[in-house]
């Protein structure tokens, strides 16, 4: 196996066509909100083929001003922002309420697409919380049941005997709560749609909420790639 770091490097390609469908993407005939594009681009990323699309990167600041990331789970995106849930007690969620503010990145490499999002982050009242995390499979339940996320771990046994407790009582009560789990929103203010371009014309459109954009409440912008 190449264990050269460089040499690995210098072998990779971006976007080869053998995996990757660049698609045409016009910005004129972009939708007048960031939900309807995203939710069409999501659609094309599960129907292409793109594993796990549903996860993205999300983007903080902890207590000292200190930028963190880390992947997540898309649980929603609706009119009331981008969703995604983890424990209050969490370091995320220590930055968060610290500093309610967020970023996202999506990558989509099977058709060359990235969506970014940014904007302030509230959280769901604890029974809306509660009913995100009962809808979702028993493997979920007993994650937040085991808790402590974050927290420093003497070993992994330790890990295995608080997991099989938590999955015996998943199984056994499907509806407990996990009184740290949160289900949180990021508002967004900006999103990117980035489609990437053989001739590396990478398309960039923009959409920014203002007050003084048209009826949709978001003006359109494009960038230099």
């Amino acid at each position: 196996m190449e264990t050269d770091l460089h040499g690995l490097l210098r072998s990779l390609r971006v976007w080869s066509p053998e995996e990757t469908e660049l698609r045409p993407f016009d910005p004129d005939e972009a939708p007048s909100t960031p939900l309807q594009l995203f939710t069409t681009w999501f659609a094309e990323a599960v129907e292409a083929g793109q594993p796990e699309p549903h996860t993205m990167a999300l983007a903080t600041t902890d207590e000292d001003g200190l930028p963190d990331v880390r992947i997540v789970m898309l649980h929603g995106a609706d009119a009331e922002g981008w969703s995604f849930a983890t424990h209050v007690t969490s370091r995320k969620g220590r930055a968060l309420s610290a500093h309610p503010y967020a970023a996202l990145a999506f990558y989509w490499p099977v058709l060359g697409r990235q969506v970014r999002v940014r904007g302030p982050v509230t959280s769901a009242p604890s029974q809306e919380s509660q009913a995100d995390l009962h809808a979702r499979s028993t493997g979920a339940l007993a994650a937040a049941l085991t808790g402590r996320q974050s927290e420093e771990l003497s070993s992994l046994d330790e890990l295995r005997q608080a997991s099989e407790a938590a999955w015996e009582r998943a199984r056994h009560n499907p509806t407990e709560p996990s009184g740290t789990w949160t289900l949180y929103r990021l508002r967004a203010e900006e999103v990117e749609f980035f489609q990437g371009d053989a001739a590396r014309r990478h398309v960039r459109l923009t959409y920014r909420r203002t007050k003084a954009a048209d009826a949709s409440g978001w003006s359109r912008h494009l960038l230099w790639p």
